[in-house]
Protein backbone atom coordinates (compact mmCIF):
# COMPACT_ATOMS: atom_id res chain seq x y z
CA UNK A 1 0.00 0.00 0.00
CA UNK A 2 2.94 2.54 1.00
CA UNK A 3 4.61 1.51 -2.09
CA UNK A 4 1.71 2.50 -4.55
CA UNK A 5 1.36 5.41 -2.63
CA UNK A 6 4.88 6.43 -3.27
CA UNK A 7 4.72 5.50 -7.26
CA UNK A 8 1.54 7.43 -7.28
CA UNK A 9 3.04 10.38 -5.59
CA UNK A 10 5.93 9.94 -8.13
CA UNK A 11 3.87 9.98 -11.05
CA UNK A 12 1.74 13.23 -10.12
CA UNK A 13 5.38 14.91 -9.61
CA UNK A 14 6.55 13.52 -12.68
CA UNK A 15 3.37 14.76 -15.05
CA UNK A 16 3.69 18.38 -13.71
CA UNK A 17 7.22 18.58 -14.02
CA UNK A 18 7.49 20.64 -17.79
CA UNK A 19 9.13 18.61 -20.84
CA UNK A 20 10.65 20.78 -23.18
CA UNK A 21 8.90 24.18 -21.71
CA UNK A 22 5.72 22.32 -21.80
CA UNK A 23 3.39 21.11 -19.39
CA UNK A 24 2.30 17.72 -19.55
CA UNK A 25 -0.97 18.36 -17.26
CA UNK A 26 -1.98 21.72 -19.12
CA UNK A 27 -4.49 21.89 -21.89
CA UNK A 28 -4.22 22.44 -25.42
CA UNK A 29 -4.07 26.21 -26.13
CA UNK A 30 -7.15 27.94 -27.11
CA UNK A 31 -6.64 30.11 -30.15
CA UNK A 32 -8.90 33.01 -30.89
CA UNK A 33 -9.17 35.27 -33.97
CA UNK A 34 -9.98 38.84 -34.09
CA UNK A 35 -10.79 40.26 -37.43
CA UNK A 36 -8.90 43.87 -37.89
CA UNK A 37 -9.17 46.79 -40.14
CA UNK A 38 -6.24 47.84 -42.15
CA UNK A 39 -4.60 50.28 -40.08
CA UNK A 40 -4.15 47.90 -36.88
CA UNK A 41 -3.03 44.70 -39.04
CA UNK A 42 0.61 45.36 -38.22
CA UNK A 43 0.31 45.70 -34.64
CA UNK A 44 -2.36 42.56 -34.31
CA UNK A 45 0.47 40.30 -36.34
CA UNK A 46 3.25 41.30 -34.36
CA UNK A 47 1.85 41.51 -30.61
CA UNK A 48 0.15 37.68 -31.31
CA UNK A 49 3.59 36.57 -31.79
CA UNK A 50 4.40 37.89 -28.59
CA UNK A 51 1.58 36.63 -26.92
CA UNK A 52 2.50 33.63 -28.45
CA UNK A 53 5.72 33.25 -26.31
CA UNK A 54 3.98 33.65 -22.91
CA UNK A 55 0.33 33.19 -23.23
CA UNK A 56 -2.18 34.04 -20.28
CA UNK A 57 -4.39 31.21 -19.14
CA UNK A 58 -7.50 30.41 -18.15
CA UNK A 59 -8.25 29.28 -14.50
CA UNK A 60 -8.14 25.34 -15.75
CA UNK A 61 -4.40 26.62 -17.05
CA UNK A 62 -5.83 26.42 -21.08
CA UNK A 63 -3.15 28.92 -22.65
CA UNK A 64 -4.97 31.53 -24.48
CA UNK A 65 -3.32 32.60 -28.00
CA UNK A 66 -3.96 35.13 -30.88
CA UNK A 67 -4.82 34.93 -34.67
CA UNK A 68 -5.08 37.98 -36.68
CA UNK A 69 -6.99 38.24 -40.00
CA UNK A 70 -7.26 41.61 -41.85
CA UNK A 71 -9.67 43.47 -43.80
CA UNK A 72 -10.98 47.09 -44.41
CA UNK A 73 -13.26 48.17 -41.99
CA UNK A 74 -15.94 48.27 -44.50
CA UNK A 75 -15.36 44.44 -44.74
CA UNK A 76 -15.07 43.31 -41.57
CA UNK A 77 -18.67 45.42 -41.06
CA UNK A 78 -20.10 43.48 -43.87
CA UNK A 79 -18.82 40.47 -42.66
CA UNK A 80 -19.62 40.66 -39.07
CA UNK A 81 -23.50 41.55 -40.38
CA UNK A 82 -23.38 38.73 -42.63
CA UNK A 83 -22.48 36.37 -39.73
CA UNK A 84 -25.26 37.78 -37.40
CA UNK A 85 -27.77 37.71 -39.53
CA UNK A 86 -26.69 33.92 -40.25
CA UNK A 87 -26.97 33.03 -36.62
CA UNK A 88 -29.86 34.68 -35.57
CA UNK A 89 -31.95 33.70 -38.78
CA UNK A 90 -30.79 30.59 -39.14
CA UNK A 91 -28.72 28.75 -41.55
CA UNK A 92 -25.27 29.39 -39.49
CA UNK A 93 -24.19 27.63 -36.20
CA UNK A 94 -23.05 30.11 -33.26
CA UNK A 95 -20.31 27.69 -32.52
CA UNK A 96 -19.22 28.11 -36.56
CA UNK A 97 -15.64 28.59 -36.25
CA UNK A 98 -14.88 30.94 -38.76
CA UNK A 99 -17.10 33.78 -36.64
CA UNK A 100 -14.25 35.65 -35.20
CA UNK A 101 -14.22 36.00 -31.37
CA UNK A 102 -13.09 39.57 -31.50
CA UNK A 103 -13.37 42.67 -33.87
CA UNK A 104 -11.70 46.03 -34.86
CA UNK A 105 -12.34 48.61 -37.22
CA UNK A 106 -10.07 51.32 -37.50
CA UNK A 107 -12.17 54.17 -36.30
CA UNK A 108 -15.84 55.28 -34.18
CA UNK A 109 -17.69 55.78 -37.63
CA UNK A 110 -17.65 52.15 -38.74
CA UNK A 111 -17.87 51.33 -35.50
CA UNK A 112 -21.15 52.78 -34.51
CA UNK A 113 -22.31 51.37 -38.35
CA UNK A 114 -21.44 47.47 -37.11
CA UNK A 115 -23.31 48.61 -34.08
CA UNK A 116 -26.30 50.41 -36.12
CA UNK A 117 -26.86 46.85 -38.58
CA UNK A 118 -26.85 44.20 -35.50
CA UNK A 119 -28.85 46.95 -34.58
CA UNK A 120 -31.25 46.16 -37.15
CA UNK A 121 -30.78 42.62 -36.74
CA UNK A 122 -31.82 41.49 -32.97
CA UNK A 123 -33.55 45.10 -31.97
CA UNK A 124 -33.60 44.34 -28.50
CA UNK A 125 -30.51 42.67 -28.04
CA UNK A 126 -27.11 44.94 -27.88
CA UNK A 127 -24.74 42.92 -29.81
CA UNK A 128 -21.71 45.18 -30.11
CA UNK A 129 -20.63 47.22 -27.27
CA UNK A 130 -20.35 51.04 -27.65
CA UNK A 131 -17.62 53.21 -28.37
CA UNK A 132 -17.06 54.15 -24.77
CA UNK A 133 -17.05 50.57 -23.51
CA UNK A 134 -14.74 48.97 -26.21
CA UNK A 135 -11.55 49.51 -25.26
CA UNK A 136 -8.86 51.30 -27.16
CA UNK A 137 -5.91 50.06 -28.35
CA UNK A 138 -4.61 52.49 -30.12
CA UNK A 139 -5.50 55.24 -32.68
CA UNK A 140 -3.88 57.40 -35.43
CA UNK A 141 -5.29 61.21 -35.99
CA UNK A 142 -6.26 61.57 -40.22
CA UNK A 143 -4.30 63.53 -41.77
CA UNK A 144 -2.99 65.14 -45.42
CA UNK A 145 0.21 63.76 -46.31
CA UNK A 146 1.92 66.45 -49.34
CA UNK A 147 5.39 67.35 -50.03
CA UNK A 148 7.14 70.48 -47.33
CA UNK A 149 6.97 72.68 -49.85
CA UNK A 150 3.06 71.92 -50.49
CA UNK A 151 2.51 71.68 -46.96
CA UNK A 152 1.76 75.15 -46.47
CA UNK A 153 -1.57 75.40 -48.65
CA UNK A 154 -3.01 73.08 -46.84
CA UNK A 155 -2.54 74.21 -43.19
CA UNK A 156 -5.90 75.99 -43.16
CA UNK A 157 -8.93 76.50 -41.62
CA UNK A 158 -10.74 75.09 -44.49
CA UNK A 159 -8.98 72.88 -46.57
CA UNK A 160 -11.52 70.73 -48.24
CA UNK A 161 -13.44 74.22 -49.27
CA UNK A 162 -10.23 75.10 -50.56
CA UNK A 163 -9.30 71.86 -52.66
CA UNK A 164 -13.32 72.58 -53.82
CA UNK A 165 -12.68 75.89 -55.47
CA UNK A 166 -9.12 75.44 -56.20
CA UNK A 167 -7.25 73.36 -59.51
CA UNK A 168 -3.37 74.03 -58.85
CA UNK A 169 -1.40 74.58 -55.88
CA UNK A 170 -0.39 77.79 -56.05
CA UNK A 171 -4.31 78.53 -55.63
CA UNK A 172 -3.73 77.49 -51.92
CA UNK A 173 -0.15 79.41 -51.26
CA UNK A 174 1.08 82.11 -53.71
CA UNK A 175 4.39 80.63 -53.02
CA UNK A 176 3.84 76.93 -53.76
CA UNK A 177 4.84 75.74 -57.07
CA UNK A 178 2.55 76.21 -59.58
CA UNK A 179 1.43 72.51 -59.70
CA UNK A 180 -2.22 70.46 -60.55
CA UNK A 181 -4.21 69.58 -57.55
CA UNK A 182 -3.94 65.53 -57.82
CA UNK A 183 -5.80 64.31 -54.81
CA UNK A 184 -6.06 60.38 -53.51
CA UNK A 185 -7.99 59.04 -50.54
CA UNK A 186 -9.34 55.45 -49.89
CA UNK A 187 -12.96 54.14 -51.25
CA UNK A 188 -15.15 54.88 -47.88
CA UNK A 189 -17.49 52.15 -49.24
CA UNK A 190 -14.15 49.93 -47.91
CA UNK A 191 -12.00 51.63 -45.32
CA UNK A 192 -12.23 53.71 -42.67
CA UNK A 193 -9.97 56.43 -43.79
CA UNK A 194 -11.86 57.34 -46.91
CA UNK A 195 -15.25 57.01 -45.00
CA UNK A 196 -13.61 59.37 -42.28
CA UNK A 197 -12.64 61.47 -44.80
CA UNK A 198 -15.39 62.04 -46.94
CA UNK A 199 -17.49 62.72 -43.52
CA UNK A 200 -15.02 65.45 -42.89
CA UNK A 201 -15.86 67.16 -46.34
CA UNK A 202 -19.40 66.78 -45.89
CA UNK A 203 -19.31 68.23 -42.47
CA UNK A 204 -16.82 71.39 -43.55
CA UNK A 205 -18.61 72.73 -46.48
CA UNK A 206 -21.94 72.16 -44.50
CA UNK A 207 -20.36 74.28 -41.73
CA UNK A 208 -21.35 71.85 -38.90
CA UNK A 209 -20.20 69.57 -36.71
CA UNK A 210 -20.53 65.81 -38.38
CA UNK A 211 -22.40 64.55 -34.65
CA UNK A 212 -25.46 67.03 -35.98
CA UNK A 213 -25.45 66.70 -39.66
CA UNK A 214 -28.74 65.98 -41.15
CA UNK A 215 -30.34 63.94 -44.33
CA UNK A 216 -30.77 67.03 -45.76
CA UNK A 217 -26.75 68.58 -44.95
CA UNK A 218 -25.84 65.12 -47.16
CA UNK A 219 -28.37 66.08 -50.38
CA UNK A 220 -27.55 70.07 -49.79
CA UNK A 221 -23.99 69.70 -50.35
CA UNK A 222 -23.25 67.19 -53.01
CA UNK A 223 -21.77 69.52 -55.56
CA UNK A 224 -19.41 70.67 -53.48
CA UNK A 225 -18.10 67.32 -52.39
CA UNK A 226 -17.89 66.35 -56.00
CA UNK A 227 -15.86 69.38 -56.77
CA UNK A 228 -12.98 67.99 -54.36
CA UNK A 229 -13.68 64.59 -55.98
CA UNK A 230 -12.88 65.96 -59.37
CA UNK A 231 -9.02 65.97 -58.31
CA UNK A 232 -8.82 62.68 -57.37
CA UNK A 233 -6.17 60.10 -58.84
CA UNK A 234 -7.54 56.83 -57.78
CA UNK A 235 -8.94 55.18 -55.14
CA UNK A 236 -8.34 52.00 -53.04
CA UNK A 237 -9.02 49.68 -50.32
CA UNK A 238 -5.67 50.40 -48.14
CA UNK A 239 -4.64 52.89 -46.86
CA UNK A 240 -1.06 52.25 -46.31
CA UNK A 241 -0.44 50.29 -49.62
CA UNK A 242 -2.68 54.08 -51.50
CA UNK A 243 0.48 55.84 -49.47
CA UNK A 244 3.21 53.82 -51.10
CA UNK A 245 2.09 54.16 -54.06
CA UNK A 246 1.86 58.10 -53.73
CA UNK A 247 5.60 58.20 -52.35
CA UNK A 248 6.60 56.05 -55.35
CA UNK A 249 4.99 57.77 -58.27
CA UNK A 250 5.53 61.02 -57.19
CA UNK A 251 4.00 64.72 -56.97
CA UNK A 252 2.72 64.23 -60.70
CA UNK A 253 0.69 61.47 -60.14
CA UNK A 254 -0.95 62.58 -56.39
CA UNK A 255 0.05 65.64 -54.68
CA UNK A 256 -1.83 65.28 -51.36
CA UNK A 257 -3.88 62.19 -49.61
CA UNK A 258 -6.13 61.80 -46.54
CA UNK A 259 -4.08 59.15 -44.86
CA UNK A 260 -3.47 58.25 -41.14
CA UNK A 261 -0.11 59.66 -39.40
CA UNK A 262 0.56 56.38 -39.63
CA UNK A 263 1.01 55.77 -42.99
CA UNK A 264 3.28 58.88 -43.33
CA UNK A 265 6.16 57.38 -40.46
CA UNK A 266 5.57 54.75 -42.67
CA UNK A 267 6.46 55.53 -45.82
CA UNK A 268 9.42 57.73 -44.34
CA UNK A 269 10.61 55.06 -42.03
CA UNK A 270 11.09 52.88 -45.49
CA UNK A 271 11.79 56.10 -47.98
CA UNK A 272 15.07 55.30 -51.00
CA UNK A 273 17.73 58.41 -51.10
CA UNK A 274 15.86 59.31 -54.42
CA UNK A 275 12.38 59.93 -52.71
CA UNK A 276 11.18 63.05 -51.38
CA UNK A 277 10.44 63.22 -47.64
CA UNK A 278 6.72 63.40 -47.46
CA UNK A 279 4.77 65.43 -44.53
CA UNK A 280 1.84 65.58 -42.26
CA UNK A 281 -0.94 68.52 -42.16
CA UNK A 282 -3.13 68.39 -39.03
CA UNK A 283 -6.38 69.50 -40.06
CA UNK A 284 -8.22 72.08 -37.31
CA UNK A 285 -10.43 69.35 -37.15
CA UNK A 286 -9.86 65.59 -37.96
CA UNK A 287 -11.08 62.29 -36.74
CA UNK A 288 -8.44 60.61 -34.21
CA UNK A 289 -9.29 57.22 -35.59
CA UNK A 290 -9.14 55.36 -32.45
CA UNK A 291 -9.01 51.35 -33.01
CA UNK A 292 -10.82 49.90 -30.04
CA UNK A 293 -10.81 45.76 -29.03
CA UNK A 294 -14.72 44.99 -29.80
CA UNK A 295 -15.93 41.94 -27.79
CA UNK A 296 -19.49 40.97 -29.37
CA UNK A 297 -22.03 40.18 -26.68
CA UNK A 298 -23.41 37.51 -28.83
CA UNK A 299 -24.22 33.78 -29.35
CA UNK A 300 -21.36 33.21 -31.08
CA UNK A 301 -18.88 33.89 -28.31
CA UNK A 302 -18.82 31.04 -25.50
CA UNK A 303 -18.52 32.22 -21.95
CA UNK A 304 -14.92 30.21 -22.70
CA UNK A 305 -14.56 32.52 -25.34
CA UNK A 306 -15.26 35.30 -23.75
CA UNK A 307 -12.85 34.97 -20.70
CA UNK A 308 -10.14 34.03 -23.09
CA UNK A 309 -10.74 37.35 -25.13
CA UNK A 310 -10.83 39.42 -22.10
CA UNK A 311 -7.40 38.14 -20.94
CA UNK A 312 -6.13 39.01 -24.76
CA UNK A 313 -7.74 42.74 -24.78
CA UNK A 314 -6.05 43.26 -21.07
CA UNK A 315 -2.79 41.82 -22.74
CA UNK A 316 -3.00 44.34 -25.79
CA UNK A 317 -2.96 46.60 -23.09
CA UNK A 318 -0.11 46.30 -21.26
CA UNK A 319 3.07 48.43 -22.07
CA UNK A 320 5.26 45.89 -23.50
CA UNK A 321 2.47 45.07 -26.07
CA UNK A 322 1.88 48.94 -26.65
CA UNK A 323 5.17 49.86 -27.32
CA UNK A 324 4.59 47.22 -30.17
CA UNK A 325 2.06 49.64 -31.67
CA UNK A 326 4.20 52.60 -31.11
CA UNK A 327 7.11 50.44 -33.71
CA UNK A 328 4.16 50.51 -35.82
CA UNK A 329 3.70 54.37 -36.06
CA UNK A 330 0.55 54.36 -33.97
CA UNK A 331 -0.11 56.60 -30.62
CA UNK A 332 -0.43 53.37 -28.33
CA UNK A 333 -3.73 53.82 -26.49
CA UNK A 334 -1.89 53.21 -22.49
CA UNK A 335 -0.37 56.78 -21.77
CA UNK A 336 2.84 55.29 -19.63
CA UNK A 337 3.97 54.12 -23.56
CA UNK A 338 5.51 57.20 -25.63
CA UNK A 339 4.82 57.36 -29.67
CA UNK A 340 8.07 56.75 -30.15
CA UNK A 341 7.93 56.90 -33.91
CA UNK A 342 5.32 60.01 -34.05
CA UNK A 343 8.26 62.31 -34.38
CA UNK A 344 9.31 65.36 -36.96
CA UNK A 345 12.02 62.96 -38.41
CA UNK A 346 9.50 60.78 -39.77
CA UNK A 347 7.18 63.65 -41.06
CA UNK A 348 4.43 63.83 -37.95
CA UNK A 349 4.54 66.61 -35.08
CA UNK A 350 4.02 64.55 -31.67
CA UNK A 351 2.41 67.94 -30.27
CA UNK A 352 -0.26 68.24 -33.14
CA UNK A 353 -3.24 69.64 -31.29
CA UNK A 354 -7.06 69.12 -33.55
CA UNK A 355 -10.19 69.18 -32.18
CA UNK A 356 -11.75 65.36 -32.35
CA UNK A 357 -14.11 65.07 -34.55
CA UNK A 358 -16.98 62.27 -33.86
CA UNK A 359 -19.23 60.06 -35.98
CA UNK A 360 -22.43 61.24 -37.34
CA UNK A 361 -25.22 59.28 -36.51
CA UNK A 362 -25.52 55.70 -38.53
CA UNK A 363 -27.84 56.81 -41.33
CA UNK A 364 -26.43 59.67 -42.08
CA UNK A 365 -23.31 57.66 -42.77
CA UNK A 366 -25.16 55.67 -44.93
CA UNK A 367 -26.89 58.34 -46.73
CA UNK A 368 -23.31 59.80 -47.41
CA UNK A 369 -22.10 56.77 -48.91
CA UNK A 370 -24.83 56.70 -51.07
CA UNK A 371 -23.91 60.28 -52.20
CA UNK A 372 -20.61 59.36 -52.78
CA UNK A 373 -21.27 56.06 -55.36
CA UNK A 374 -24.11 57.77 -56.88
CA UNK A 375 -23.18 61.39 -57.46
CA UNK A 376 -19.71 62.65 -55.93
CA UNK A 377 -17.54 59.93 -56.66
CA UNK A 378 -15.37 60.98 -59.56
CA UNK A 379 -16.27 58.34 -62.59
CA UNK A 380 -14.33 56.09 -64.38
CA UNK A 381 -13.41 54.25 -67.74
CA UNK A 382 -11.95 50.95 -67.24
CA UNK A 383 -10.63 48.92 -69.80
CA UNK A 384 -10.56 45.29 -68.71
CA UNK A 385 -8.61 42.80 -70.40
CA UNK A 386 -8.99 39.12 -69.99
CA UNK A 387 -6.44 36.47 -71.21
CA UNK A 388 -8.64 33.58 -72.63
CA UNK A 389 -5.93 31.29 -73.87
CA UNK A 390 -5.30 28.04 -73.77
CA UNK A 391 -3.38 27.92 -70.27
CA UNK A 392 -6.72 28.81 -68.78
CA UNK A 393 -8.59 25.25 -69.10
CA UNK A 394 -9.06 23.26 -65.95
CA UNK A 395 -10.61 25.43 -62.84
CA UNK A 396 -8.73 28.87 -63.97
CA UNK A 397 -11.30 30.17 -66.37
CA UNK A 398 -14.42 29.31 -64.01
CA UNK A 399 -12.86 31.11 -61.24
CA UNK A 400 -12.25 33.96 -63.77
CA UNK A 401 -15.93 34.25 -64.68
CA UNK A 402 -17.08 34.22 -61.07
CA UNK A 403 -14.88 37.10 -60.35
CA UNK A 404 -15.76 38.97 -63.53
CA UNK A 405 -19.26 38.61 -63.06
CA UNK A 406 -19.06 39.94 -59.37
CA UNK A 407 -16.47 42.59 -60.40
CA UNK A 408 -19.16 44.09 -63.07
CA UNK A 409 -22.03 43.46 -60.62
CA UNK A 410 -20.81 46.16 -58.31
CA UNK A 411 -19.52 48.97 -60.94
CA UNK A 412 -21.52 52.21 -59.72
CA UNK A 413 -23.60 54.23 -62.07
CA UNK A 414 -20.75 56.73 -62.76
CA UNK A 415 -18.52 54.14 -64.52
CA UNK A 416 -18.25 52.18 -67.30
CA UNK A 417 -15.91 49.17 -68.35
CA UNK A 418 -14.87 47.85 -72.22
CA UNK A 419 -14.23 44.06 -71.84
CA UNK A 420 -11.48 42.83 -74.12
CA UNK A 421 -11.01 38.91 -74.42
CA UNK A 422 -7.68 38.06 -76.10
CA UNK A 423 -5.60 34.70 -77.20
CA UNK A 424 -3.96 34.79 -80.27
CA UNK A 425 -6.57 37.28 -81.50
CA UNK A 426 -7.70 40.31 -80.41
CA UNK A 427 -12.16 41.13 -80.42
CA UNK A 428 -13.60 44.40 -80.31
CA UNK A 429 -14.70 45.08 -76.56
CA UNK A 430 -18.19 44.94 -75.26
CA UNK A 431 -18.56 48.03 -73.45
CA UNK A 432 -20.79 47.49 -69.75
CA UNK A 433 -21.88 51.03 -68.12
CA UNK A 434 -23.42 51.50 -64.12
CA UNK A 435 -24.72 48.25 -63.00
CA UNK A 436 -23.31 45.79 -65.33
CA UNK A 437 -24.18 42.27 -64.75
CA UNK A 438 -25.94 42.91 -61.73
CA UNK A 439 -29.07 44.15 -63.77
CA UNK A 440 -28.01 47.71 -65.21
CA UNK A 441 -27.59 49.21 -68.97
CA UNK A 442 -24.98 46.39 -70.57
CA UNK A 443 -26.19 43.38 -68.15
CA UNK A 444 -27.09 41.17 -70.64
CA UNK A 445 -23.89 42.01 -72.95
CA UNK A 446 -21.88 41.56 -70.03
CA UNK A 447 -23.19 37.88 -69.16
CA UNK A 448 -22.75 37.05 -72.68
CA UNK A 449 -19.15 37.94 -72.79
CA UNK A 450 -18.45 36.75 -69.60
CA UNK A 451 -20.52 32.86 -70.44
CA UNK A 452 -18.87 33.06 -74.00
CA UNK A 453 -15.23 32.56 -72.67
CA UNK A 454 -13.23 29.80 -73.96
CA UNK A 455 -9.52 29.02 -73.19
CA UNK A 456 -8.19 27.98 -76.46
CA UNK A 457 -4.69 29.96 -78.41
CA UNK A 458 -2.09 31.41 -77.53
CA UNK A 459 -1.39 34.93 -76.11
CA UNK A 460 -1.03 38.09 -77.32
CA UNK A 461 -0.59 40.13 -74.56
CA UNK A 462 1.34 43.48 -75.37
CA UNK A 463 -0.79 43.95 -78.35
CA UNK A 464 -4.18 43.05 -76.08
CA UNK A 465 -2.88 46.12 -73.76
CA UNK A 466 -2.21 48.54 -76.34
CA UNK A 467 -5.38 47.77 -77.62
CA UNK A 468 -7.23 48.58 -74.04
CA UNK A 469 -5.24 51.81 -73.93
CA UNK A 470 -6.03 52.60 -77.54
CA UNK A 471 -9.61 52.40 -76.51
CA UNK A 472 -9.56 54.12 -73.82
CA UNK A 473 -7.58 57.52 -75.80
CA UNK A 474 -10.71 56.95 -78.11
CA UNK A 475 -13.44 57.28 -75.84
CA UNK A 476 -12.18 59.03 -72.91
CA UNK A 477 -14.53 62.01 -71.28
CA UNK A 478 -13.24 64.58 -69.11
CA UNK A 479 -13.19 64.30 -65.44
CA UNK A 480 -13.43 60.36 -65.65
CA UNK A 481 -10.36 57.92 -63.77
CA UNK A 482 -8.84 55.87 -66.97
CA UNK A 483 -7.24 52.66 -66.52
CA UNK A 484 -6.10 49.13 -67.87
CA UNK A 485 -6.85 46.22 -65.99
CA UNK A 486 -5.59 42.92 -67.02
CA UNK A 487 -5.64 39.46 -66.23
CA UNK A 488 -3.55 36.73 -67.56
CA UNK A 489 -2.50 33.69 -66.32
CA UNK A 490 0.60 33.50 -69.31
CA UNK A 491 3.18 35.13 -70.94
CA UNK A 492 3.62 36.87 -74.38
CA UNK A 493 3.67 34.99 -77.34
CA UNK A 494 3.22 36.63 -80.87
CA UNK A 495 1.86 40.26 -80.56
CA UNK A 496 2.88 42.64 -82.95
CA UNK A 497 3.98 44.42 -80.52
CA UNK A 498 7.80 44.03 -78.11
CA UNK A 499 7.86 44.94 -74.42
CA UNK A 500 9.87 47.81 -75.23
CA UNK A 501 7.22 49.29 -77.88
CA UNK A 502 4.73 48.38 -75.26
CA UNK A 503 6.34 50.61 -72.72
CA UNK A 504 7.10 53.60 -74.61
CA UNK A 505 3.33 53.12 -76.53
CA UNK A 506 2.18 53.79 -72.08
CA UNK A 507 4.20 56.56 -71.66
CA UNK A 508 2.64 58.42 -74.01
CA UNK A 509 -0.58 58.27 -72.29
CA UNK A 510 0.76 57.93 -68.64
CA UNK A 511 1.12 60.15 -65.72
CA UNK A 512 3.09 62.65 -67.32
CA UNK A 513 0.67 63.91 -69.72
CA UNK A 514 -2.97 64.52 -70.01
CA UNK A 515 -4.34 61.08 -70.38
CA UNK A 516 -3.58 59.87 -67.14
CA UNK A 517 -3.93 56.28 -68.00
CA UNK A 518 -2.75 53.64 -65.49
CA UNK A 519 -2.34 50.02 -66.53
CA UNK A 520 -2.89 47.26 -63.63
CA UNK A 521 -1.66 43.79 -64.22
CA UNK A 522 -2.83 40.58 -62.31
CA UNK A 523 -0.65 37.60 -62.66
CA UNK A 524 -3.44 34.67 -62.51
CA UNK A 525 -2.89 30.82 -61.30
CA UNK A 526 0.91 29.43 -60.08
CA UNK A 527 4.53 31.33 -60.36
CA UNK A 528 6.07 30.65 -63.01
CA UNK A 529 2.61 30.48 -65.50
CA UNK A 530 3.02 34.05 -65.96
CA UNK A 531 6.39 36.33 -65.83
CA UNK A 532 6.14 38.47 -62.69
CA UNK A 533 8.66 40.83 -63.51
CA UNK A 534 7.52 41.91 -66.93
CA UNK A 535 3.95 42.44 -65.49
CA UNK A 536 4.97 44.58 -62.35
CA UNK A 537 7.58 46.47 -64.89
CA UNK A 538 4.69 47.39 -67.01
CA UNK A 539 2.46 48.04 -64.01
CA UNK A 540 4.56 50.19 -61.74
CA UNK A 541 6.35 52.07 -64.98
CA UNK A 542 2.45 53.33 -65.79
CA UNK A 543 1.67 54.11 -62.12
CA UNK A 544 -0.55 51.17 -61.09
CA UNK A 545 -0.26 47.84 -59.73
CA UNK A 546 0.98 44.13 -59.80
CA UNK A 547 -1.04 41.33 -58.28
CA UNK A 548 -1.30 37.82 -58.38
CA UNK A 549 -4.16 35.84 -57.69
CA UNK A 550 -4.93 32.24 -57.72
CA UNK A 551 -8.04 29.92 -58.63
CA UNK A 552 -9.36 30.69 -54.24
CA UNK A 553 -8.44 34.21 -54.22
CA UNK A 554 -8.93 35.84 -57.20
CA UNK A 555 -12.54 37.04 -56.54
CA UNK A 556 -11.03 39.01 -53.82
CA UNK A 557 -7.98 40.04 -55.36
CA UNK A 558 -10.29 41.60 -58.28
CA UNK A 559 -12.75 42.99 -55.57
CA UNK A 560 -10.02 44.63 -54.50
CA UNK A 561 -8.51 46.27 -57.32
CA UNK A 562 -12.56 47.36 -58.46
CA UNK A 563 -11.84 49.84 -55.29
CA UNK A 564 -9.58 51.97 -57.23
CA UNK A 565 -11.55 53.25 -59.70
Amino acid sequence: MARALRLAALTTALLGLPISGCNLLAPPPLELEMLVGSALTGFCQEAAKAIAQSPPRLADRTPVLLRCRAAGSGDVVSEMETHARGVLQGGQAAEDARIPTLVSVDGEIYLDLLRHRLQRLAPTRELIPAPADAPALASSPMVFMTSPALAKGLDRSDPFVALARSNNHRQLDPTAPSQPIRYVHTAPTRSNSGLQTLVAMVAEVAGKRPEVLTLADVQAHGDKVAAIERHVTRYGSSTDELARAMQRNGPFWASVGSVYESSVVAVNASRQADQEPLKAVYPRSTYASTMRAILPEAPWVSPQEKQAALLIIERLQSPEIQRLAAEQGLRPANPAVPASRVTAAYGADPRAVYDSLRAPRPEVVEAIITLWRNQAKKPSRVALVVDSSGSMKGEKLPAAQRSLQAYLAQIGPRDTVGLFDFDNRLRPPVVVTGGGAGGGPGGEAAGRFIASLEAEGGTVLYDAIQQGRDWLRRTRRPGEILAVVVLTDGQDNGSRLSLEGLGSELQRSGFAGDERIGVFTMGYGNQGDFDADVLRRIAESNGGDFTTGTADSIRRCMEDLQMSF
